[in-house]
């Protein structure tokens, strides 16, 4: 989950529609798929890729309304590679929500859990509101990027940048409420049904890492006989609401906060930070101060990336695998140079602020959709709407947790959005389930596995890592991919990679320098 301003409005939330009030079935039966290489009909897809096909699927705009409004959904697929061991499709999302799934099929025939593609045909789609799937083009005002005075208390700065996003996303929303209204959980989940009618599946296989886990969970929910085997990895809180995931994460962030510290402080003939956790602590909590009272700009063209109390609050917080990484872009910042990381962010933004909003598979690829993340949560997620009661909540979670705490801005986040909320409504299912957590995660907390698997069932395999969605990297993937062989779920645990030392080529998560103001990000 990601976040960089806190967002919150004075409008209180209101129950909706149930999801009962939609019968569980997919309503006309989709067209059979037409299949024509990715690489000659996707724009931007990879020339070399000979193995992945498109199609295009119709589904209801609002399922309570098979007869109406219709829209396109972008599907993939890899074929098994042995016909006579083929057992299924199996369809993939990556989380988000708002991350685009349509590549899945390419990059997990890459990954540790490759053995899938030999017994299943590999599925991958684009969410609606994604990608080459039908979505909303926002249209974007002045007023949207208008900053506030750099006097302005942390406090000042923060409302403004609520009523600011707020304005921006009911103006989008507005722009097209039938579709904006359709923007659920549960409504994805409903394309995925339809997905698997076109593809001729009786039952249908599911992954899905991060908020990709919610959508499985609903899936299972409403079509448990339609499934036939689940994992769902890094999984998502069962409860949604903001203010506990807020909690949670911040407390995540602190112990990954604290570990950082002593990694620097062993490593100071490196990093020169201290040599004691007190020491470390300290240097990097008073830069974040400095940061934050005197931010630095980079970059002069359409979208300069801004250092500030909120970068270093990223990099301080990040997971292991990003520490040697974090700790050089730490020194950089402390010693008034700018950042590798930086200017590449300058040059990624510049070039996304260029990309065409043509729609379909003449669209340019995407790999994320800020406007979908935003309605998702906004349907679906409990949390106030007023900004005190919002920021009354930070500012106990700062004392409680310096450093994580600083992390949290999650609550409050739907200002002035114009649709009653819809609560999310999971139960048990009969169908194999496999939940994977991360023992040391502050993205989805292991907490948020296990109250998962409270709510819908399933058996918890545990990595000691704090990977976000790393099964499909690590030699346990193995573990998945037997599961899916013999649909029996694993309670056991993994070991995850070591702890990197200052010599361990840099990496990063994700990257601390983009404006994460209007985006929740479930990972």
């Amino acid at each position: 989950m990601t976040g960089k301003a806190l967002v919150a409005s004075a409008l209180v939330v209101a129950l909706a529609v149930p999801l009962a009030a939609v019968t569980p079935t997919a309503a006309a039966e989709p067209a059979p798929l037409t299949w024509k290489p990715c690489k000659d009909i996707a724009n931007g897809w990879p020339a070399t890729d000979a193995l992945s096909e498109c199609a295009t699927v119709t589904v209801p705009l609002d399922y309570a309304k098979p007869g109406g409004r219709k829209i396109n959904l972008a599907v993939s697929r890899i074929k098994a590679t042995d016909p006579a061991a083929r057992r299924g499709a199996m369809v993939f999302n990556p989380g988000g929500p708002g991350g685009s799934g349509i590549s899945m099929p390419r990059s997990m025939g890459q990954s540790t859990v490759k053995d899938l593609g030999r017994t299943h045909d590999l599925i991958g789609f684009d969410p609606r509101g994604v990608g080459y799937s039908d979505k909303l083009t926002c249209r974007t005002l002045p007023e949207d990027t208008e900053q506030p005075p750099a006097s302005w208390s942390k406090k000042e700065k923060a409302k403004f940048v609520s009523e600011r996003n707020g304005r921006a996303n009911r103006r989008c929303a507005e722009s097209d409420l039938d579709f904006t209204r359709n923007l659920t959980t549960s409504t994805i989940a409903r394309d995925i049904d339809s997905i698997r009618v076109a593809l001729g599946e009786q039952k249908v296989n599911y992954y899905g890492i991060s908020w990709g886990t919610a959508l499985g969970a609903h899936y299972r929910s409403l079509f448990d006989g339609n499934v036939d085997r689940m994992l769902l990895d890094s999984v998502m809180l069962a409860n949604f609401d903001l203010n506990e995931i807020d909690n949670t994460t911040v407390a995540a962030y602190e112990n990954l906060f604290n570990d950082f510290v002593t990694w620097l402080a062993r490593y100071d003939r490196v990093y020169h930070f201290g040599t004691t956790h007190a020491e470390v602590s300290k240097a990097l909590l008073d830069l974040r101060t400095l940061l934050t009272e005197s931010p630095r700009v980079i970059g002069g063209g359409p979208s300069p990336v801004v250092i500030d109390g909120d970068t270093i609050t990223w990099l301080i917080t990040s997971g292991r695998m990003s520490w040697p990484g974090s700790a050089a872009e730490l020194v950089k910042i402390r010693d008034n140079e700018v950042p590798d990381r930086a200017r590449q962010a300058v040059a990624e933004a510049d070039a996304a602020a260029a990309r065409s909003a043509t729609r379909g598979f003449d669209g340019p690829p995407e790999g994320f959709n800020t406007f979908l993340n935003i309605a998702v949560i906004c349907n679906e997620a409990l949390s106030t709407r007023d900004f005190e009661t919002a920021w009354a909540h930070r500012e106990g979670r700062i004392a409680k947790y310096p450093a994580g705490g600083e992390r949290a801005s999650f609550d409050g986040k739907c200002a002035n959005w114009p649709l009653p909320v819809q609560p999310w409504r999971l139960k048990t299912g009969a169908s194999p389930l496999q939940l994977v957590g991360h023992l040391y995660e502050g993205v989805t907390p292991i907490d948020w596995a296990v109250s998962m698997r409270g709510r819908i069932g399933g058996t918890l395999f545990t990595i000691e890592d704090d990977r976000h969605g790393s099964l499909s990297s690590l030699p346990c993937g193995a573990t998945g991919v037997e599961f899916f062989a013999t649909g029996k779920p694993s309670g056991l645990s993994c070991a995850g990679p070591p702890i990197p030392t200052p010599e361990t080529p840099p990496a990063f998560d994700r990257s601390p320098y983009v404006d994460r103001a209007n985006t929740f990000d479930l990972g």
